[in-house]
């Protein structure tokens, strides 16, 4: 993948233009399978419904998707990246109430993560109940498509772990078949019916909802129809503005010939059948001899839209991470590509997720009843963020927001209403949000009331007492290069418990002392540095600037400025030794990591205790501070440091 830094992402080619289709679209791609015969249900077929139905797909798809996030989100634009965590990098600082609404963005967006391959892949399978000759083999819901519905997901996620650079390269050509086939079925039954075409006047779907017994209810299941349209701002990165904006045109026309055509199908149909049953219009539509590979296609379809939605998990995950909403979790890298991550917690939590959800629903029309309401809250949060983002980055006036903002508002809690009716049928799916969020809350919150007590000093009061343990020959030398890792942002001032450390118990004499500070900036691939001397080649403070998408490799970088510093004869580090001899030529340095532990001194409220306790099991599972910064265990010193935040003093004790 190209650079967003480099610009070469927004450049529009042929190639281009497929890596968007086979990245993007998988999910709002695939909506046909489910949304239209969700729509109709159990409902006697007639006009009302089903114009009606293709009406409010319609205009959902113009101000859900176009306006709101083709033409508008994508303009929150983070150097070239998308998502909630750049649309909250970009304006967390007009407001501190912004935690939990991106918390809620993220937790419902991960949320999602354990439908949409149920639901999609079900849907294609179940396709092949129309084939000739397997209507008695794959019946909805029965044990053998129960079985291969989990195979196929099963298998994507066990491929996760080595990339899909290889078969990557054939999703955007895949998806292109898709969206034409989309195109010409739905465009072949157009031509049988092409009156059907009024069906997208918004008088149609005002009667359905006014009119028609609980039409407003049925919204639940028109808003299946968006529910990928987060993936057009979070792979914002991965494609660039320009081509998302010009696939668009091509997926919407698509989607929106396709939602028409099955209308006209479900009108021919209803003269000879006045409820619509088991049967999925979109595969009835099917001529007979392409019944089996339209299957195909749609399964693969499926496969690339969950692969899409299990990747942008990753890239969530790894965000929240960087931004210190999420624990730090082994993360990995499959290929050269960059961007393309693998963490193994994750991939297990989704994969056990979406078994679950096969196992309890079977059926796709079951998981119609418990799909949308999660996305439906991660919209609303965005458009939340995005409110700030159109006031105070791009400057509008407070009346052309306030129109914009509220006519979102109005689209989406509408949505939201008749989506909380699917509480019942996804009560089991709250647990897991509610897992996700309370992670991030306690991760977020416990970790800024840990920061609030670190006591910072200035490193100038201790100066001469440092270069005085540093010429004191009768104190072994611990190491030449001293490195300490430090959350400072001050050139001048490190945390109290590096200094106790210097000197306490056993003092660490070293010829140079260097403090070490990782920035994560607001910009995602940011890679930079500055060098400050303190005192002359002894005690240098170190600012390393890192990108909230980067992985750090800490020690990686550090051995690279001290190899540019010597090499421009900076410091006079050329001309002193480094801890090198004639055994050995490589440099001597030492980390020293301090990790904090919950010291048994302390005295909590009881909403305060469970969150530091909480905080402290989270961060026993999280991976080591060496790991997460990129140390090498060879050349780490780990110190334990208790941390005392309330003194426990309230008790008596009495001498015999």
């Amino acid at each position: 993948m190209s650079d967003p830094k480099n610009g070469t992402v927004n450049k529009v080619t042929v190639a281009s233009l497929l890596v968007a289709l086979g990245i993007i679209y998988g999910d709002i791609g695939t909506s046909p399978l489910y949304v239209l015969k969700a729509v109709v249900g159990k409902h006697p077929i007639d006009e009302t419904l089903v114009f009606g139905g293709v009406s409010l797909i319609f205009w959902t798809l113009v101000f859900q998707t176009t306006i709101k996030y083709v033409l508008l989100t994508l303009k929150a634009d983070n150097h070239g990246e998308g998502g909630v965590f750049s649309l909250y990098a970009l304006v967390r600082r007009y407001s501190k109430n912004l935690i939990i609404i991106t918390i809620l963005g993220a937790t419902t967006l991960l949320a999602d993560g354990i439908i949409t391959p149920p639901i999609s892949v079900a849907s294609a399978i179940e396709g092949l109940n129309a084939v000739p000759g397997m209507e008695t083999v794959i019946v909805p819901g029965n044990t053998l498509t129960v079985c291969i519905v989990i195979a196929i997901i099963s298998g994507l996620f066990f491929f996760q772990r080595f990339g899909t650079h290889i078969i990557g390269k054939a999703f955007g050509p895949i998806m292109a078949i898709w969206f034409t086939m989309l195109l010409v079925i739905g465009g072949l039954e157009i031509a049988h019916y092409p009156s059907m075409i009024k069906a997208i006047s918004p008088h149609y779907g005002y009667n359905l909802l006014v009119h028609y017994p609980k039409g407003f209810w049925l919204l639940g299941a028109v808003f299946l129809c968006t529910t990928g349209a987060e993936a057009l701002y979070s792979d914002l990165g991965h494609c660039g503005i320009k081509n998302i904006r010009m696939t668009w045109m091509f997926v919407k026309l698509s989607l929106v010939v396709n939602y028409v055509g099955q209308a006209a199908w479900l009108m021919s149909y209803k003269t000879q059948h006045p409820l619509l049953g088991d049967i999925n219009p979109f595969f009835e539509m099917m001529p007979h001899w392409f019944l089996l590979p339209s299957v195909i296609i749609a399964t693969l379809a499926t496969i690339i839209a969950s692969q899409a939605l299990i990747s942008g998990s990753f890239t969530l995950v790894s965000e929240a991470m960087n931004l210190n909403f999420w624990p730090r979790v082994t993360v990995r890298q499959p290929s050269d590509i960059k961007g393309q991550i693998f963490i193994p917690s994750v991939n297990s939590i989704l994969w056990f997720g979406c078994i679950l959800m096969v196992i309890y629903f079977k059926t796709s029309s079951s998981m119609e009843a418990a799909y949308g309401f999660s996305i439906t809250v991660a919209m609303m949060m965005t458009t939340i963020l995005l409110n700030y983002y159109l006031i105070y980055r791009l400057k509008w006036k407070q009346i052309y927001v306030t129109l914009v903002i509220g006519m979102f508002a109005i689209v989406e809690i509408s949505f939201f209403i008749a989506n909380v009716a699917k509480i019942k049928e996804r009560w089991m799916f709250l647990f897991f949000e509610l897992f996700i969020f309370m992670t991030m809350y306690v991760w977020f919150y416990a970790r800024k009331i840990n920061n609030s007590y670190v006591k910072y000093i200035d490193i100038g009061k201790y100066t001469n007492q440092i270069l005085e343990l540093s010429a004191d020959m009768a104190i072994p030398k611990f190491c030449t290069h001293l490195i300490y890792l430090s959350k400072a942002n001050s050139r001048t001032q490190v945390e109290e418990k590096v200094i106790k450390s210097i000197f306490a118990k056993k003092p660490k004499r070293a010829d140079v002392y260097w403090f070490l500070h990782i920035n994560r900036t607001e910009d995602p691939y940011t890679m930079s540095y500055n060098v400050s001397e303190l005192v002359d080649d002894k005690i240098i403070k170190v600012n390393i600037n890192i990108g909230f998408r980067i992985q750090p490799k800490t020690e990686l970088y550090f051995k690279r400025i001290v190899q540019e510093l010597v090499a421009n004869k900076e410091l006079n580090l050329h001309i002193r030794p480094d801890g090198s001899t004639k055994y050995n030529n490589e440099p001597d340095f030492k980390f020293v990591v301090i990790e904090k532990f919950l010291s048994v001194e302390n005295e909590f409220s009881i909403s305060r205790g469970m969150m530091l306790r909480s905080y402290f099991i989270l961060k026993d599972m999280s991976l080591s501070d060496e790991k997460a910064f990129g140390l090498d265990k060879s050349d780490v010193e780990v110190e334990q440091f208790p941390l005392v935040y309330n003194p426990y003093t309230n008790f008596q004790l009495v001498r015999d």
